[in-house]
């Protein structure tokens, strides 16, 4: 994804989803953005949430860098590049790049890169947690769950 700050200066968006959740694991905001970050973004998640059988995604020059690749295979990651100017060979992607930008791009407009973060990531974790998706049976992919305090009786 890309967009601008209001000086013109380019905005660069690595968004990362779940396609069996639904759930947007993360959206990496920089003016640029190479492999060793996207390396980074990856490692992170791996940690947390586990290893993936395969990724998906385009041929963009931060993932199809032969880093990015020999990284993931050494993983066993199997990679599922999608054919250039063929975006609906990652439906699920692009449907959340639409609403990312239908929903927030559209209607901000960023002073800064700091600003593009917070408000990006506050608009993740409503789209993670509160927002309703049709796919999912009009659920959130990761609904927040409150559970009430046990009190102790004396």
């Amino acid at each position: 994804m890309a967009d601008r700050t209001s000086d013109g200066r380019p905005i660069r968006m690595l968004t990362i989803i779940d396609e069996y959740t639904r759930e947007c694991l993360n959206i990496h905001t920089q003016r640029r953005i190479k492999a060793p970050e996207v390396l980074y973004k990856l490692s992170e998640l791996f940690i947390t949430k586990g290893v993936p059988d395969h990724i998906r995604s385009d041929n963009g020059s931060e993932f199809s860098a032969k880093s990015v690749r020999g990284w993931l295979e050494r993983l066993g990651v199997k990679t599922l590049f999608i054919e250039p100017g063929s975006p609906w060979e990652n439906g699920y992607i692009e449907s959340f790049n639409g609403k990312l930008r239908d929903e927030l791009l559209n209607g901000e407009i960023f002073d800064n890169i700091l600003e593009a973060r917070v408000i990006t990531e506050q608009w993740r974790e409503q789209f993670n947690k509160i927002r309703p998706h049709s796919s999912l049976n009009f659920r959130p992919p990761v609904p927040e769950v409150m559970i009430p305090h046990q009190y102790a009786s004396a």
